[in-house]
């Protein structure tokens, strides 16, 4: 996300309507990665105090996970087809994703649609041009994996859609769940103090007990999770926009039928929840912030 911000502030200007339909999401983006730097992937940071990575070897990490990041990867319907998870039944991240990522692709839709209008107009925005330039180029590193200029409405909607999802419901889908998963130790150790056993049948309750971080380790991560799985009290989500940057009332109407939506799909999961064992919680957009801001 911070990439995106880092091109959004470089290449629009303040009254562009980009610039106005992304800034609610990325707030305190940058703060929160600035506190991140410091005291989670430090070189004293708690990751490297409750890991087996130390600061180079996590940075190798993600260099390495990096080259196999795509822009498609990012954009929710392309990334389900291409892990073929289309028909899995009972598959709530895919469900609820869905429902979000179509109210975000039909809000950026008709927020485009108001001050585009046609291709050309598109491609000859050189803000628009040169935002997404600075994001392959710069933020990506020179990726070939994203995409270096927009030739259409519909590319400009579907890349708007992406940066807006990745920001906010796919964030939370893999931040807002940490505690719930990590709580219970044996469901991801963050290290592990004996090698994998090389053979079937040798481990015992014994070994697994050996294996897992000791109780310093594991409050250290518990109290980490926790941390990480809370809302801020003033928080904003999804769609929720009190600092209103856009004046033109087309632009206000397009805001308003997409909180009319999202307020359907909490409706709906909210229904599908009350008949689980387990709710699936994550992608309720009343629970979604706009933003990575924790």
């Amino acid at each position: 996300s911070e990439v995106f911000e880092m091109a959004m502030y470089r290449q629009l200007s303040a009254v562009h309507p980009v610039y106005k339909l992304l800034i609610p999401h990325v707030r305190f983006t940058i703060a929160i990665n600035a506190e991140a730097q410091e005291n989670l992937i430090s070189e004293n940071g708690i990751f490297v105090k409750v890991t087996s990575i130390n600061g180079i070897g996590m940075g190798k990490l993600i260099q390495n996970a990096m080259k196999t990041l795509i822009y498609e990867s990012l954009c929710f319907p392309e990334d389900i087809k291409a892990r073929e998870m289309e028909d899995v039944p009972k598959y709530y991240y895919r469900d609820d994703g869905k429902m979000i990522w179509e109210a975000i692709h039909c809000f950026v839709s008709a927020v485009v649609n108001i001050y585009y209008d046609s291709d050309e107009a598109v491609q000859k925005d050189v803000e628009i041009q040169e935002f997404v330039k600075d994001v392959a180029c710069f933020g990506m590193n020179n990726s070939g994996n994203f995409p270096k200029s927009l030739s259409s409405r519909e590319q400009l909607v579907e890349y708007l859609a992406t940066v807006i999802f990745t920001a906010s419901a796919q964030h939370a889908a893999v931040n807002f769940g940490q505690f719930d998963w990590y709580c219970w130790m044996p469901n991801s150790p963050s290290t592990m103090r004996k090698p994998p056993p090389q053979e079937k049948g040798q481990v015992d309750l014994e070994y697994i007990l050996e294996s897992l971080p000791d109780r310093e380790c594991s409050s250290k991560v518990l109290g980490t999770v926790w941390a990480l799985s809370r809302t801020e009290k003033n928080e904003l989500f999804l769609g929720v926009y009190p600092d209103m940057y856009f004046t033109e009332q087309p632009a206000k109407e397009a805001i308003k039928v997409f909180r009319h939506k999202l307020d359907e799909v909490t409706n709906i999961i909210k229904s599908r929840n009350e008949e689980l064992t387990m709710d699936y919680c994550y992608l309720s957009p009343d629970k979604i912030p706009n933003s990575v801001a924790i």
